[in-house]
Formats: C-alpha cells, structure tokens, sequence
C-alpha cells in the first residue's frame, strides 16, 4: 500500500509495510501530515484512491477531504501535558512569576499576587484537557465553572461563566462555531482583574481585541500557548501577557506517542496488521 508522506518528523520504522513515496501518486491510499503541510480538495483530487488522512495533532483543521475518506488524529495523546501547561500559566500570572523573577528585589515589583485558593476557574470545554484542567484546579481549592458545546451536568451559559469566573481558559477545538469565539463583546464581560488562558487554537481569541483589553487595563493578565499565526512574525506584547510557542503539548514521551497512535490508527482504518 502507498502512503504519501508529507512531514519528515515521522519515524521511518513506524512506517514498515508501506511503500512511503513524497509526491501524489493515484494509487495512495493514505496520507501523513502536520499542520505545516495541510491537505484539502486540490491534494486529494490527486489521490482518487485515498483512504485516511492521519495528522499526529489534537486537532485536524489542517485536513479538508471529501466524504468517503476517513481523518484520524490523536485527541488523547498530551492529555496531562497540555493540562499541566494550562495550570502552570494560571499560577505564573496569578503570583506574578515572571516579572518577579525579572524585575527588582521587590516581593510586590508584581503588584498583588493573587490567592490561588477560592478562585473560580472557567473551563470553556470540558473533553480531556479540560476535564483534566478542571481535576488540578480543583486540588488547589478552586471552584470550577464549566461550558461546553455538549449538555453537561452543572454547566453555565458563556456569557455566565465569562462574567462569574476569576480564571477563563479554553479548551475547544478550532471549528466554525467556535473560531473568534472569545472576541471584542466576549471580553467586555470579564471582570478588568480576571485572566484568560488559551491552550487550544489561536483563532478561537481575537487577538486585536485582547491586547487592546490589556493594553488598556481592562483585564488582569492572559496567557497565550496558541496564536492565530505560527510562528508570529512578531511576539505580541502587552501588560502582564505570556506567551508560550505552542509548547504546552510537549514531552519527549508525548511527541513519540503522538506519531505511534497515529500510524496505527491509520492502519486500524486500512485493516493492516
């Protein structure tokens, strides 16, 4: 079986038993990607033959194919990672960690650190990471709030949890309901100390909008994994703003993982050993 490999960074020994070629061919049956390499109708209009698409990502709205062709990616693969990431941005702009470790011999070169305890915690998606966001924050004593785009016991409005919550953070797939989902009217109901957190896409938060609301004091902090362009021409800027470059996925452990669950989810789809 032919398969069209698109990304260098997948092992050649997962890939024993196909025949890997780098350019379309009619006869392939399946395709390997990454974000950087996306697949849509004119790549598949080469392939009459495809069968599965396989990204080693959480997401796939890198991946555009017609009806009959089977995507498979990897949502469970940096479950923890993504989730550790997520509470340890919220506990360096909650106790002011980087400018403290950068500024003068002040414990208060910050301004007020914040009590992690008591807090009510926003968690916008509740599938795995959000859920194992939700399981951390509540260990350090916070009170969670939850949205998601399925019915779930105890969840709240968006427009409720963005107003009621000390803490947001994002945990949705990009799709077209949810791109812009946090915008100029979405943060206008946060509290101006509350802090928003977004380890999922970047084009789920209008950017403009948020560095505005920061630049002017109108929100206590964010911190950012994901932005709507990668790697940014220029590393966006403002008041008590981290950034991180797409990292929160990373282990060693989870990057092996990812492309072993993908390839033999593909093969799951092809009925190969």
């Amino acid at each position: 079986m032919k398969l069209l490999l698109l990304d260098d960074r997948y092992p050649r020994e997962l890939l024993a038993g196909f025949e890997v070629v780098r350019a379309p061919q009619e006869d392939v049956v399946a395709v390997l990607t990454m974000p950087e390499h996306p697949v849509g109708p004119e790549l598949c209009a080469q392939l009459p033959a495809l069968r599965v698409v396989g990204t080693a990502t959480v997401g796939f709205d890198h991946v555009d194919v017609p009806d009959g062709v089977a995507v498979v990616s990897v949502p469970d693969y940096c479950t923890e990672e993504v989730a550790d990431h997520t509470v340890a941005l919220m506990l360096a702009l909650l106790r002011g960690i980087v400018p403290l470790s950068s500024g003068p011999w002040d414990a208060k070169a910050a301004g007020p650190l914040r009590v992690v305890r008591g807090l009510r915690v926003g968690i916008v998606g509740l599938g795995r990471i959000g859920s194992a966001v939700a399981m951390r924050v509540r260990a350090l004593g916070c009170e969670v709030l939850a949205q998601d785009i399925r019915p779930i016991d105890g969840g709240v409005s968006l427009p409720t949890l963005l107003a009621e919550s000390d803490v947001v953070t994002l945990h949705v797939p990009l799709t077209r309901e949810t791109r812009g989902l946090i915008g100029r009217d979405e943060l206008a109901l946060l509290k101006p100390d509350a802090l928003l957190i977004n380890t999922a896409r970047g084009a789920v938060v209008d950017l403009d909008a948020l560095l505005d609301a920061l630049g002017h004091g109108r929100l206590g902090g964010a911190a950012l994994d994901v932005l709507p362009n990668e790697p940014p021409p220029v590393r966006p800027v403002a008041p008590n703003l981290i950034v991180t470059p797409h990292a929160a996925y990373y282990s060693p452990e989870a990057e092996e993982r990812s492309y072993r669950m993908c390839v033999a989810r593909v093969r799951e789809v092809l009925g190969s050993a």
